[in-house]
């Protein structure tokens, strides 16, 4: 089975992450988020805005693997392919993973459900540009 990728769809979809993630902690829960966390001052450096981007690209690259595979073996398609697949990646990767990083670092629950409410939507708009861009 050959993957063929569509870097615009990947680079349409870690942009929009991007946004999404600067909408979430920005505009929406900017006070909630640094009630929880501590940090009082949001002064991304430039380095991290870029390394942020790449990983955001990296995240939308893999999804883009994952959704060709899972829509090969699982028989979806489309966007709701997409979507299924972005649910189940998440909460096998990304809510099981910062799961095991709240209950070390003793993060306060509503920072987990906040960071993994991003998480699953930003996934799923991800998935869905990349199940529609043809």
């Amino acid at each position: 089975m050959q993957v063929h990728v569509n870097f615009m769809a990947v680079a349409a979809a870690a942009v929009a992450s991007y946004i999404i993630a600067a909408i979430w902690y920005g505009a929406i829960f900017a006070k909630l988020w640094q009630r929880l966390t501590g940090i009082t001052e949001m002064k991304p450096a430039p380095v991290n805005i870029i390394l942020v981007l790449i990983g955001s690209f990296i995240m939308a690259y893999v999804l883009d693997h994952s959704l060709v595979f899972g829509n090969y073996y699982l028989k979806t398609s489309g966007i709701q392919g997409g979507l299924m697949g972005a649910f189940f990646l998440w909460l096998g990767f990304v809510a099981t993973v910062t799961l095991c990083t709240k209950l070390y670092e003793k993060k306060p629950w509503g920072l987990w459900l906040l960071d993994n409410a991003f998480w699953l939507i930003s996934m799923m708009v991800m998935a869905t540009i990349l199940s529609v861009w043809p």
